[in-house]
């Protein structure tokens, strides 16, 4: 296996960036690049960064920051955001039943709740992003995308899968385990050292690792698909909003 192989098929999941197509993805080129997911983060919030820099001497704050928004939803296509509608929808409608829950989460229906979510996260993060548009915080803004796929490695690590037969299941028993645990260990690490309010970025991050995995074992005893791509945005919106905060 090409060892550019699981990075290149991390890229075509994750974002619409282009990359070299090597027909689908073998069961272990998938697991293995969970362990490129932070790499790619830091390559989203790189063009973010570079778009903030480029762009800030001609656009007002505001303008700036749903131009940055833009470009975040186009370069991942909307990927996890779908997968916290799905969660919203399943978490509002399941009333508390594990089967009820991922039957709603299977169903690519969205409902209000999903509405609700996506509609919230998304105001959540422009504002934040008028605080921090235009500064000189834009390391903070290179690692947060970062930061919250860093999770998900860790996510897969520390967390059973709730159906065996989905997608999630087959990424979990092909990721190599001992590597995973040190891009999680690493990624921390630069999120910590690269930035002034890097402590403050992985604490966040951590936190809401924390809190959603526990809210994921509770209600569907594990995770899915959907809760991941959950993960990752609320990481992210938790993590500009403390940015926003500090600034204020």
């Amino acid at each position: 296996m090409s060892f550019l192989r699981p990075l290149w098929v991390a890229m075509q999941l994750l974002t619409r960036l282009p990359a070299p197509q090597s027909g689908a993805a073998d069961a272990v080129a998938a697991g293995r690049s969970l362990l490129c997911y932070p790499l790619v983060g830091l390559l989203i919030g790189a063009i973010l960064a570079a778009a903030d820099r480029l762009l800030a001497p001609y656009f007002p704050p505001l303008l700036l920051a749903a131009l940055l928004l833009a470009l975040w939803v186009a370069l991942t296509g909307a990927l996890h955001l779908d997968g916290l509608a799905d969660s919203a929808d399943g978490w509002l409608g399941g009333f508390g039943d594990r089967e009820r829950t991922l039957a709603i989460m299977h169903d690519s229906r969205s409902g209000s709740a999903a509405i609700v979510a996506v509609a919230l996260v998304l105001l959540l993060k422009f504002s934040a992003l008028t605080a921090i548009a235009g500064t000189q915080h834009w390391r903070e803004l290179l690692l947060v995308p970062m930061l919250g796929r860093a999770l998900l490695p860790l996510l897969f690590l520390t967390t059973p899968c709730a159906r065996p037969d989905g997608m999630a299941a087959s990424l979990a028993i092909h990721l190599p385990r001992r590597a995973a645990w040190l891009v999680v260990a690493l990624s921390l690490l630069l999120v910590v050292l690269a930035a002034p309010s890097g402590i403050k970025l992985a604490a966040i991050g951590l936190l809401v690792f924390i809190a959603l995995r526990q809210m994921m074992l509770a209600r569907i005893s594990g995770m899915t698909g959907d809760t991941a791509g959950a993960l990752v945005e609320l990481v992210e919106t938790a993590a500009l909003i403390m940015l926003a905060a500090c600034l204020y």
